[in-house]
């Protein structure tokens, strides 16, 4: 796929990928695989952040280097989005984390926005949606819009597996934000479940199948 949607080819991701999608797969392991598979996928998300020069003193001398010029956020949409957070948090100890509570109605398999505590302004540049699956694209559609009207300047999609049905509606909808994504699966069975893709992620993640 061309043009916004960049769908990762590292070894580490696609190996990772394969073992969570695995039936037998425990919530310990599933959890642990969401965490390193969502900082893998943030490093090559990250890769355009702008930099500042400055300088810093070593044991020798002083040594030129770089610092992140932007306020990043991270922005998961509960509840599957949880598991994404912590290792990315790890690599920028510095973000913001907020929170959007949007499920999916399972009769209209519309999105239903239930929580959201943005503060009036924006206090960050740049914000990564975390979701594990983007299935029909409502609840990333949602999410986005909700970012766009809170005033962010730069938004970025990172999830684990697409659905096509879901990436038509996000790019339709949306087609300025790039969507970073470990794989694109075949389609969306009849519930809106993305197929093979890797059951509920967040009944997996949570033990609450």
């Amino acid at each position: 796929m061309a043009g916004n949607i960049h769908i990762s080819e590292h070894p580490l991701i696609q190996h990772k990928l394969t073992i969570l999608r695995d039936a037998a797969t425990e919530h310990k392991k599933f959890r642990e695989l969401i965490r390193e598979i969502s900082m893998l996928l943030a490093y090559e998300a990250m890769t355009d952040l702008e930099l500042a020069q400055t300088t810093v003193q070593t044991p020798l001398e002083k040594a030129p280097g770089f610092e992140l010029q932007a306020e990043i956020g991270l922005v998961p949409i509960l509840r599957a989005g949880l598991g994404m957070v912590d290792g990315i948090h790890e690599m920028i100890p510095g973000a913001q984390v907020w929170h959007l509570g949007i499920y999916r109605d399972e009769e209209t398999l519309r999105p239903v926005s239930y929580y959201n505590k943005l503060p009036v302004e924006p206090t960050v540049q740049v914000c990564l949606v975390l979701d594990p699956m983007l299935a029909t694209g409502g609840s990333a559609t949602a999410a986005i819009q909700v970012l766009k009207e809170w005033g962010v300047r730069r938004i970025k999609y990172v999830g684990l597996i697409a659905a096509p049905e879901g990436i038509n509606v996000v790019v339709n909808d949306h087609p300025d934000i790039p969507l970073h994504l470990a794989a694109v699966d075949d389609h969306l069975n009849d519930n809106g479940f993305i197929v093979p893709g890797l059951g509920d992620a967040g009944d997996r993640q949570f033990g609450t199948a």
